[in-house]
């Protein structure tokens, strides 16, 4: 990973804006959307800038200039001369999700973005905001914080009450909640995996690893698969499986001989 993937709040913020045409026009509207206040003055109190000029001396100068101040620059179609870069979004609003290839190609972000844009439901930042409003009642249900998690990692999960890639109605959070405890996952996990290649795990090996709260895993298991797994999630060798309690949703990973 050469860049940090983050979302930046701009409503309200300023950001300065430099080139007219076509680049500059479709840059001025994804900015707007977001909220930002676009001025092409160059000294304007502002961090971030974008450089969308067609001549390239031009923008070469601009580029250090506003950097000299100490700005943050997307040199449109210049990768080369970024800071960031923007990438293709999926806007499900309050769900985002953006798809950024560095600078290495713009058409490949925006052919990812078109293929997964027709898997994602349009109502997905419906069902955001209704989880959002019923944080407290979640809480309430499942006090304890691995418990929470596993609750909702299984009512999202492909085929659960709130798989995120089937639509759902209004209605979808109330009647998970009614039954909350209809889809919990399973306590304990055996992953037997067949590569030491992360980019070989099964999409619901990846899940799993995603929402585990505790792995054990033969020593021959490569710290590159078990970085999959959340920050927070505990970690033991296989030796200790009958040492330590287990808690939340647990796997036991073992390489395929």
């Amino acid at each position: 990973m050469n860049q940090l993937p983050i979302f930046v709040n701009l409503k309200g913020r300023k950001v300065i804006l430099l080139g007219t045409g076509e680049m500059a026009d479709a840059k001025r509207r994804l900015y707007e959307r977001a909220g930002a206040i676009l001025t092409d003055d160059e000294e304007a109190d502002a961090a971030l800038a974008v450089v969308a000029i067609e001549d390239d001396e031009a923008a070469v100068t601009a580029v250090h200039s506003l950097k000299a101040r100490g700005l943050l620059i997307n040199a449109v179609d210049r990768s080369a001369l970024c800071d960031y870069t923007t990438p293709a979004i999926i806007d499900r609003d309050p769900v985002l999700i953006a798809v950024g290839t560095g600078g290495a190609s713009a058409g490949l972000a925006k052919a990812l973005r078109q293929r997964l844009e027709r898997m994602i439901p349009g109502n997905l930042g419906v069902l955001a905001k209704t989880l959002f409003a019923a944080r407290e009642r979640i809480k309430h249900i499942w006090p304890e914080g691995a418990d929470r998690r596993k609750a909702i990692d299984a009512a999202l999960d492909p085929g659960g009450p709130l798989d995120v890639l089937a639509d759902h109605d209004v209605d979808a959070v109330e009647t998970w909640l009614a039954m909350p405890h209809a889809a919990e996952l399973s306590d304990v996990v055996d992953l037997l995996l067949s590569s030491t290649d992360p980019d070989d795990l099964t999409i619901r090996e990846a899940r799993l690893l995603g929402q585990a709260d505790q792995i054990f895993a033969n020593e021959d298991v490569p710290p590159a698969i078990l970085d999959r797994a959340r920050a927070d999630c505990e970690r033991f060798g296989l030796s200790l499986w009958n040492e330590q309690p287990t808690v939340g949703l647990t796997l036991r990973i073992r390489m395929h001989p």
